[in-house]
């Protein structure tokens, strides 16, 4: 199998975060976002969308969407469980993972592309208010939920803290970061990013 990827966005990083925890190795293959690259004739052959991730499996198939990506990998690789060990555990942690992916993941990419994108896009202010309108909230949810917590879901890594890291690691990278009375969630993010970064 091989993954076509760009590790700093976020999409692609979650991947890669997953991947590394659970010590799978795969042949990587850089597609520059920042150059354009994923708009080539050989990139929308795997991807009409022209978007990263792709995991090409061995009969040559292309497998798109992050979170298809690591439940597929997680179905061939259930050692360390990373999504849960009961249906229990599995929903609740799927369901915590949807709520970062689309409350923080996507409003945190939405900013850096409204203020400081690294694909050249225009600054759109109006944008990045609204977002951050609605990433405040969330950011304040998840400091609460982490309180006490070693990783998102608890005492054990799991899809959530790759998806969480992944969002944030992107803000940093442009120039957004925790808010600093969030010190439950600076404090899950000074230990995870250790594991990464």
């Amino acid at each position: 199998m091989k993954l076509y990827s760009f590790p700093v966005a976020p999409n692609p990083a979650r991947v890669e975060f997953y991947l590394a925890e659970k010590g799978i190795a795969l042949e990587k293959v850089v597609v520059n976002l920042a150059e354009g690259e994923q708009q080539s004739p050989e990139h929308l052959a795997r991807n009409p969308k022209g978007v990263l991730p792709v995991l090409e499996l061995d009969d040559g198939r292309y497998l798109t969407e992050s979170l298809a990506i690591i439940e597929y990998l997680e179905e061939l690789h259930p050692e360390p469980p990373m999504i849960g060990s009961t249906p229990e555990e599995r929903a609740f942690t799927r369901a915590y993972e949807r709520f970062i992916e689309l409350n923080i993941l996507a409003r945190i990419a939405r900013y850096v592309h409204a203020t400081n994108s690294p694909l050249g896009l225009a600054p759109n202010p109006v944008l990045a208010k609204n977002e951050m309108k609605f990433l405040t909230p969330s950011l304040e949810d998840l400091n609460t939920h982490l309180k006490g917590k070693q990783f998102v879901m608890g005492d054990r890594v799991s899809i959530a803290d790759c998806t969480l890291l992944a969002g944030i690691n992107f803000g940093r990278f442009r120039g957004w970061d925790i808010p600093a009375e969030h010190a439950h969630t600076k404090s899950w993010f000074e230990n995870f990013a250790l594991r990464h970064l």
